[in-house]
């Protein structure tokens, strides 16, 4: 079977490792227990995490025992890599909650069964520790002086590092060294940002057992300019499509830029890559299939094939023209709201298409708006009842951005 080393890096997801000669060797040689933690700060994963899924779900494919560590205990810390504020504090009730979405979404892509991957919560060991015996045991195994010099500690430093996130490294380093021990963990998977904790665990489980173990670290979703992808008009991606519906999440990856197709391709799909290369080359218009494709195959694998349907209908009834679909993003509007008529600004600005009348005012001018496919030209002009056909309006604000009123 293929090293899924290999698959790894040529699909790009490989940014860092501890010691790569001998983790291609024992990829190649053995079935490998890994790792990746997830902090339930959220009621739903994002697509950021969709790349650890990913890597979780090749690793499977070849062989690996994937260990899903959900950060019950972490959370109550907060982890300060890649953040300028602290994170806020959760109650343990919420921080269970969330941890229970997301087993749901691990199980789209992984196979829990005969124990080819585990869901482990790091609540049952940390949550007990005994602060004394901790730092007798484990923090002495770390250096403040290296600790200050990793660039997640760096960052926070200027603008005020408190104690409780100072302990994070200790705590994630420490959930390898139980992993070890109880799981034989060999291997820790994260974000690139995550480079220092998983090297502080590297390093305990050596002083500690006097083993080997191993890191490895995997890119962070960026356009090709370098901005992390997945955030939208709403904030983040989310996986649940009660925060970001089919719809939504389809329109992201068909209206990508043209150089970040083949990256998300690689990334995203399990595309085979030299259908990656062709669809990545294709150029002028018809680079728009590939972004069908890649649009289809991720809202697939999320929110099933029927969802992506009908995403993908959808919109391409909206750029047809063909109006008034139930897919396309909607809110209510009351009758008794509209009265007589209601002015475009106040429409616009009720469909949240504009963040200031004077925004709309700037957009119609540009020949931006649109209403039910026509350009809206008069920044004054009124729609009553009688323009909703079917009681529904849709609302176009340049190339990408729509919305539907229903009028109830």
């Amino acid at each position: 079977m293929e090293n899924v080393f290999q698959v790894l890096k040529e699909r790009g997801f490989i940014e860092q490792c501890t010691h790569e000669e001998e983790i291609v060797k024992m990829l190649g040689e053995e079935s490998v227990s890994f790792y990746i933690g997830f902090d339930p700060t959220a009621d739903s994963l994002h697509i950021g995490h969709f790349i650890q899924i990913m890597v979780m779900a090749h690793m499977q494919q070849h062989g690996h025992r994937p260990i899903a560590l959900i950060g019950g205990g972490t959370t109550m810390i907060g982890d300060p890599s890649g953040r300028t504020d602290m994170r806020q504090v959760m109650t343990p009730e919420r921080i269970k909650e969330n941890g229970e979405k997301f087993k749901k979404v691990f199980e789209k892509f992984l196979s829990f069964e005969n124990d080819k991957a585990v869901m482990i919560n790091n609540a049952d060991w940390l949550l007990s520790l005994n602060y004394i015996n901790f730092l007798r045991d484990i923090g002495s195994h770390f250096s403040v002086n290296r600790m200050l010099a990793a660039d997640c500690y760096k960052t926070r430093l200027e603008k005020g590092l408190t104690f409780l996130e100072f302990n994070y490294q200790l705590l994630q380093a420490y959930d390898f060294y139980v992993l070890h021990r109880e799981q034989g963990c060999k291997m820790q998977f994260g974000g690139n940002d995550q480079w220092s904790n998983i090297i502080a665990g590297v390093e305990l489980v050596r002083r500690k057992d006097g083993e080997q173990v191993y890191g490895m670290t995997f890119s962070l979703l960026t356009t090709s300019e370098g901005i992390k992808m997945g955030k939208t008009a709403k904030g983040a991606l989310w996986l649940d499509p009660e925060k970001t519906s089919p719809y939504e999440f389809y329109q992201y990856w068909r209206n990508i830029a043209d150089m970040d197709v083949e990256k998300c391709l690689a990334l995203l799909t399990f595309i085979p890559m030299d259908e990656v290369r062709r669809l990545g080359a294709l150029e002028g218009a018809k680079i728009n299939q590939a972004k069908e494709i890649l649009a289809f195959a991720v809202t697939a694998m999320i929110h099933g094939e029927e969802a992506a349907h009908e995403a993908q209908n959808a919109a391409r009834k909206l750029f047809a023209g063909n109006q008034g679909n139930a897919e396309i993003p909607s809110i209510e509007l009351a009758k008794d709201e509209l009265g007589e008529g209601m002015d475009i600004l106040s429409l616009l600005e009720v469909a949240k298409l504009i963040p200031t009348r004077s925004e709309g005012r700037r957009l119609i001018k540009q020949g931006g708006i649109f209403v039910d496919g026509e350009k809206v030209l008069d920044p004054k002009a009124i729609y009553t009842a009688s323009d909703f056909k079917a009681g529904k309006l849709i609302l176009k604000k340049g190339k990408k951005a729509f919305k539907q009123i229903n009028l109830v």
